[in-house]
């Protein structure tokens, strides 16, 4: 199937109804699934038979000039929340979906995008995987990577991307965005995550620290500890039956 979003591109995506839907009409809460950069809807498919079993149908989908979807002039992460807002949009139009119960999950820079819509919309709650504190300090790392220096090159390039994203990177930062969601969160991280250190999720939980947040660190787990679902799939599914009781 594929989901309508900006300048009339299409998302290829999957949905996976609840096992129930098919014996019951009442609508029901749903999670919406966002890869991260230079990933696809089949990367994050381990989350499924874990959280189907529980009962909780799932729309998976690729991020324009990813996967199967459509490709457009450049990939960012205001591009990528604009894209989940249309998933979310479609959900909260099928009549099988109780409304205000559509809840996000994100990995990577999904799940940056994740925290910057759930900031600036109704959404029931939040997982967010692997996401990093600052956009500005993962473009400072990597160009440090490269031997690239700061001034005056890492400057210009930094300002360049905002000019041509639109936004400043200061206001869609997860440490920003955290502060102003109102849902639930639960941040998860890969204590040995060599692309965006677990740092970067314990800056994010410093922003807001309060009952509604709360912080798993993975032990022994990297950036992509999609796979590592076996090892807190019960504590995932535990979270969502919090938020949807």
């Amino acid at each position: 199937m594929s989901l309508a979003t900006e300048g009339s591109k299409r998302l290829f995506a999957w949905y996976i109804p609840a096992p129930q839907i098919t014996s019951s009409p009442l609508p029901v809460p749903v999670i919406a699934v966002i890869h991260g950069w230079g990933g696809n809807a089949e990367m994050m498919l381990p989350f499924a038979p874990v959280l189907h079993r529980a009962g909780y149908p799932l729309l998976f989908f690729d991020a324009r000039n990813h996967g199967k979807s459509d490709t457009d002039d450049f990939s960012s992460m205001p591009k990528f929340a604009e894209d989940l807002e249309h998933a979310i949009d479609w959900l909260e139009a099928r009549p099988d979906v109780a409304p205000g119960r559509v809840a996000i999950l994100g990995h990577s820079l999904g799940a940056a995008a994740a925290l910057l819509v759930a900031s600036r919309r109704r959404v029931a709650g939040v997982v967010s995987i692997g996401a990093f504190a600052h956009p500005a300090v993962v473009m400072r790392r990597l160009m440090a990577a490269h031997h690239v220096p700061y001034w005056p090159v890492g400057r210009w390039v930094l300002k360049t991307v905002e000019r041509q994203i639109g936004v400043s990177f200061a206001d869609i930062a997860p440490i920003a965005t955290i502060q102003r969601i109102k849902c639930p969160v639960l941040l998860v991280h890969g204590e040995d995550d060599a692309q965006v250190p677990v740092a970067d999720a314990r800056a994010i939980y410093a922003q807001r620290k309060n009952e509604r947040v709360q912080l798993w660190v993975l032990p022994k787990a990297g950036h992509n500890s999609i796979h590592k679902i076996e090892d807190y799939g019960a504590q995932l599914v535990a979270f969502w039956d919090t938020i949807f009781g």
